[in-house]
């Protein structure tokens, strides 16, 4: 008897269903492959870090106010729609009670800086040029002595430049601050009482992006052919997978000091997978130079490559589950490599015994409390490593120095210029004003990227829903939703739909004719200040790409010393890490503001050439490392362990 078909029967077929599943699996790994071209020039690209709860609560977040303002008529509320939109963008990742913290500090202090900047800037046709640098000033320099508040202080700031582009009178000022006032209240409550989403949410797709990484790394070294890896044919992709997953490392790191400060307990199983990770990381730069240096035979380390393909796939598994809910016996139990025995050279011994040791790192609590007892005294305690507050009080006062300077420098070409929105060229002046020169040049061409692409798209969007005022209304709420979702993954693809968004309330609340294109020209002008403000004003410009090279050798060098010299286990940790985050460092040194800096110094090919030698030590060491280890036991040893 045969099964009636339907118009659905094909979604069950599971030949179309695995087609899909391995086409979404290669174009997830096509995307990490292109992150990490990108990584090398300082432009993250991290698909993991998308959020469509955040981005459907953020919707609902806009959607109300935006629907008052349109309903009323009252185009004041329009404030309220931007706060509730700033106030989302403001939840970084992080406790809930860090988070409630700061989002309430920033809907009481955005609110006196709306009304102060607005009412200030009305005063005379010049006051903007004093009172948006000064509030901009005060805003970056005090919330810099507040911990994980940087967030916080730009996004007062860009108040501050927004509101003085809007003068009034006091009566209309105080109408602005309230409008304002709710929209961030309104944001406040649904994000911390009726649409609360897990705090630790960020922190499993940091991790999982860390897995990510290292599965690649594993992948690519069981698909290499024998040979392929050979001294003659090391080129600087084979530092690719090192730098990705270092870097991925380091935001999960990151992301759990917070959460360690504030409450230890609901981080430690975070903790546990990071030096879990730390661990598989290490066995993997060993295989990946075994194969470079062609140590040990192929069958040896595609059968290490396999465990640790099963580890990290295992832990990955392991995440996704909630805490409750064991992992399957066949997942859980030691992991059976039945040609183990064949494992005669002690590298490939170590590196599998490393893997073992990770493994039953995250599966059992008595190996991680003896863990905890042998490495913890050597880490520095989250409360010890946290910035002092007058460190973060001056540092503030310098970012704040050089963003006021920026932003009066474009209040007054604006006046000069007759700009028609001044204040979306200051706001480029805040946003991308960001840290060292080398984040204020990648941020600079990526807001102009986003700018010029989102104007476009927004001129086209409004052209074709002329006539549809229901239209720009449902396209706003999404483009806040896409932004917030996407904020984490690429700047420049948040900057587009930013554009957008901004552009459509705009329209519908405040109708103006060329206002995508005064968006881009504004966003081109400040952006261009702000790259010429971090190259004028206290430059941060760091070591030169040679003395980076030097440091990376040192660093490496320092790494393979300890390792001979059999320092402890955790000192051991802390130096791969620094040579791994120098190893970054160096490399990503020559591509300083577009490799200008590396063209000025003139390095030969030869200078260039020494980071091949950095990426060998840091190969060596860990070869050394597991040799060692390897040395000490047998194979069967090493596969009970």
């Amino acid at each position: 008897m045969k099964t009636a078909r339907t118009p659905f029967t094909f979604l069950h077929r599971p030949s179309l269903l695995h087609r899909h599943g391995r086409l979404a699996s290669r174009m997830a790994a096509f995307t990490r492959r292109a992150a990490r071209r990108l990584e090398l020039r300082s432009f993250p690209l991290l698909q993991e870090q998308f959020s469509a709860e955040e981005g459907w609560r953020a919707c609902l977040a806009i959607a109300l106010p935006l629907a008052a303002a349109m309903i009323s008529g009252q185009h004041w509320l329009a404030w309220a729609v931007f706060a509730a939109f700033w106030t989302c963008l403001c939840d970084a990742p992080g406790p809930h009670t860090q988070r409630r913290r700061l989002l309430a500090g920033f809907a009481v202090a955005g609110t006196a800086v709306a009304f102060i900047g607005s009412w200030s800037a009305s005063w005379s046709s010049h006051a903007a040029l004093l009172a948006a640098p000064v509030m901009v000033l005060l805003s970056v320099t005090l919330t810099g002595a507040i911990q994980s508040a940087a967030l916080l202080g730009t996004l007062l700031a860009v108040v501050a430049v927004v509101a003085a582009g809007f003068p009034h009178a006091p009566a209309l000022a105080a109408l602005q601050a309230a409008s304002f006032l709710i929209g961030a209240l309104w944001a406040w409550l649904l994000i911390n009482l009726f649409w609360r989403i897990d705090e630790h949410t960020a922190l499993r797709q940091a991790a999982q992006a860390a897995l990510l990484r290292m599965l690649d790394m594993s992948r690519d070294l069981l698909a290499a052919r024998d040979g392929q890896h050979r001294e003659q044919q090391w080129h600087s992709e084979h530092g690719e997978h090192r730098r990705a997953v270092r870097l991925a490392l380091e935001r999960l790191r990151t992301m759990l000091q917070p959460h360690e400060r504030s409450s230890g307990d609901s981080a430690q199983s975070f903790r546990r997978l990071l030096e879990a990770c730390e661990m598989i990381f290490s066995a993997l730069i060993a295989l990946e130079h075994a194969a470079i240096q062609q140590l040990g035979s192929p069958a040896e380390r595609r059968i290490v490559a396999r465990a640790a393909r099963i580890v990290v796939l295992r832990t990955y598994q392991r995440l996704t589950l909630p805490p409750q809910i064991p992992l399957p016996s066949n997942q859980s139990r030691p992991i059976d490599i039945r040609r183990a025995s064949q494992l005669a050279d002690p590298l490939m011994t170590g590196c599998l015994s490393a893997l073992m040791q990770a493994h039953t790192l995250l599966l059992s609590d008595p190996a991680w409390a003896q863990y905890q007892a042998e490495h913890d005294s050597d880490e520095p305690s989250p409360a010890a490593a946290s910035p002092d507050w007058r460190n973060g009080l001056g540092r503030g006062l310098q970012q704040g120095a050089r963003q006021a300077a920026g932003v009066a420098a474009v209040f007054y070409a604006a006046q000069v210029f007759q700009l028609g929105y001044p204040y979306w060229a200051t706001m480029a002046v805040v946003v991308v004003l960001q840290g060292a020169a080398r984040q204020t040049w990648t941020r600079c061409l990526e807001r102009i990227l986003g700018s010029l692409l989102g104007g476009a798209l927004a001129l086209s969007l409004l052209h074709v829903a002329s006539g549809m005022t229901w239209v720009l209304p449902l396209v706003a709420v999404m483009l806040a939703g896409l932004a917030i979702a996407l904020r984490l993954v690429n700047y420049t693809v948040f900057v587009v739909f930013l554009t957008m968004l901004f552009i459509c309330v705009t329209e519908m609340l405040q109708p103006g004719v060329g206002i995508a294109s005064a968006r881009a020209l504004d966003n081109l002008i400040g952006s261009a200040v702000a790259l010429l403000a971090a190259l004028a004003l206290w430059p941060e410009l760091g070591a030169s790409p040679r003395e980076r090279i030097a440091l990376g050798l040192k660093a490496n060098r320092d790494y393979l010393e300890a390792v001979v010299a059999h320092q402890p286990p955790a000192t051991l940790r802390r130096l791969q890490r620094q040579a791994g985050l120098a190893s970054i460092d160096a490399e990503t040194a020559l591509h300083d503001l577009g490799g200008l800096r590396r063209h000025s110094e003139r390095l030969s090919h030869s200078e260039m050439a020494r980071l091949r030698e950095v990426r060998e030590l840091a190969g060596q060491a860990s070869v050394a490392w597991h040799l060692d280890q390897g040395s000490r036991q047998d194979p069967a040893t090493a596969r009970e362990s």
